[in-house]
């Protein structure tokens, strides 16, 4: 057969071509600019900029309300990924049944994922207003002074202000990402369940199993690689939250939502300290590494364990 004189390499290179110039100019550049500014006392209204090595990495982790931001960067990320997949995968159970209609649930579920973060987090403002807000209004009808379930508490509910309270503000955030982020991960729950072969399920049945002995031994183990998917991706995402904390909490009530997203943002734009914030982001670079390092050895070894049962 004659030879079509084709240069295939070239043709493959030609092919990734725009994928791979998009890579390097609008993240290995902008990677590499912002690691150079973080090497200099780097303010934008100052013509001059002083070179200081690592000596903003240094100020950096020395500065106290820096670490009270990866504190409650931290904070908001174990609130928010355990239950955010525990929430993900009782309605990815909820929704598997191959049954008429249940697309219209799936859909409606996913909803959230679509809709404009800002537009979400204003919606939420209003959901947690002091005793106009739905969830305010919603307890004080029941257990409010003249509730309908009143008696069943020893004290009438009293209206309370989530967001502007210290104690209550990162919880109220922390549960409105739950309600934002449950659509991709129930569809990619979803998928595997519907990969988990049935007939795993029907040798189970026919051993006695329960329901619930079949979720413990057959599906959590099963969706292992799945979780741990949306472990790391739904983690990466609560280390860098942003909009939220912007839109409705502002880094208060007294810091206690300043997280390092938000932290950063007011460093390079409030203050204009572009050096600081630049290095402050490399931080959480580092910081996002070591987690995402951990839980794919923590992941590997139970694989591991898992194969040799």
């Amino acid at each position: 057969m004659a030879r079509s004189g084709v240069n295939k390499p070239l043709v493959g290179w030609l092919f990734i071509l725009p994928a791979l110039a998009h890579l390097v100019i609008f993240a290995l550049y902008p990677i590499a600019v912002a690691f150079f500014i973080s090497l200099f006392r780097w303010q934008m209204y100052k013509p001059d900029q002083q070179f200081v090595g690592f000596g903003n990495y240094a100020s950096a982790l020395t500065e106290e309300s820096f670490r009270r931001a990866l504190w409650n960067t931290l904070r908001y990320a174990v609130i928010s990924v355990p239950l955010g997949i525990a929430v993900a995968l009782g309605v990815a159970l909820l929704v598997a049944p191959q049954v008429r209609a249940m697309a219209i649930f799936r859909t409606i579920f996913y909803i959230p994922a679509v809709a404009s973060g800002v537009a979400v987090a204003m919606l939420w403002i209003y959901v947690y207003l002091p005793e106009t807000g739905m969830i305010n209004a919603s307890l004080l009808a029941l257990f409010g002074e003249n509730g309908l379930l009143r008696s069943l508490v020893a004290q009438p509910y009293k209206s309370i202000d989530f967001l502007n309270r210290s104690e209550w503000a990162m919880w109220a955030v922390a549960f409105m990402s739950v309600w934002t982020g449950l659509g991709p991960r129930m569809i990619i729950y979803l998928a595997g369940l519907l990969g988990i072969p049935a007939s795993l399920y029907e040798a189970a049945e026919l051993d006695g199993a329960g329901p619930n002995a079949r979720f413990w031994r057959i599906t959590l183990p099963m969706l292992a690689p799945t979780t741990f998917f949306i472990l790391v991706t739904s983690t990466i995402g609560a280390m860098q939250v942003f909009t939220p904390i912007y839109m409705m909490t502002r880094g208060g009530p007294e810091g206690s939502t300043d997280v390092i997203g938000y932290h950063i943002y007011t460093e390079a734009w409030v203050t204009f300290n572009t050096g600081l914030a630049s290095a402050k982001s490399f931080v959480l670079l580092i910081i996002l590494a070591g987690i995402s390092w951990f839980q794919f050895g923590l992941m590997r070894r139970q694989l591991q364990d898992f194969s040799n049962v």
